[in-house]
């Protein structure tokens, strides 16, 4: 926001220009806004392609056989590709709106819709891989014991209670690692968002 600075110390030595200064001030922000919200949308088709490319690429037989066994836990997986799509052409559509604005009231809308898209966002993915997680422990847990059906009932019941009982932390630190995911990919940009709104709202076109 350095340039930002030298803006309005300009502007306060001669409030004449203050309206010029104000136009300079509101272009300034659309343009890094309609940037970030750009680079917003750079990053979740890059993140799109590179995780699931490297889930295709590193996914074996047994995982196959896996869901073929659970096809709900395929059903997740699907549903989450499509929820993912819908957020990036969101996000698409957005940097398309934003980029054309030439109101401040109405950058300032878009500008708080995509802070919100991308937090709806970020908290699908920490809720949709703690389920999945939570959903692929269960099944692994429910095939150990009936795996373990023949056993006698209280070795049973420890072989189920030592897959069952980590499922919790395990959902937990997956939403977890997520979060500290997202917060490190897209936190940056949310923040940069927040302060042209800051700046947008002390201007009045």
């Amino acid at each position: 926001m350095k340039e930002l600075d030298l803006i309005k110390k300009d502007w306060q030595k001669d409030n004449a220009f203050a309206q010029v200064s104000e136009l300079e001030i509101y272009k300034m922000l659309h343009q890094k806004s309609s940037s970030i919200v750009k680079w917003i949308l750079i990053v979740s088709i890059l993140e799109f392609v590179i995780l699931n490319g490297l889930a295709f690429f590193l996914n074996d037989k047994t995982y196959d056989e896996f869901l073929r066994l659970h096809p709900f836990i395929g059903f997740l997986e699907i549903f989450n590709y499509l929820v993912t799509i819908v957020f990036i052409y969101l996000f698409f559509r957005n940097y398309k709106t934003i980029s054309i604005l030439n109101s401040s009231k109405n950058l300032i809308e878009h500008i708080l819709k995509t802070r919100t898209i991308v937090t709806f966002y970020i908290y699908w993915n920490i809720i949709i891989s703690g389920i999945t997680g939570a959903m692929a422990g269960l099944e692994g847990a429910k095939d150990g014991w009936n795996e373990a059906s023949n056993y006698p009932h209280e070795k049973a019941k420890v072989v189920f209670e030592t897959e069952y009982i980590p499922i919790i932390f395990m959902a937990l630190l997956i939403m977890g690692v997520v979060w500290l995911f997202y917060k490190l990919l897209y936190g940056r940009f949310l923040s940069k968002l927040k302060d042209n709104y800051t700046e947008l709202k002390k201007i009045d076109l």
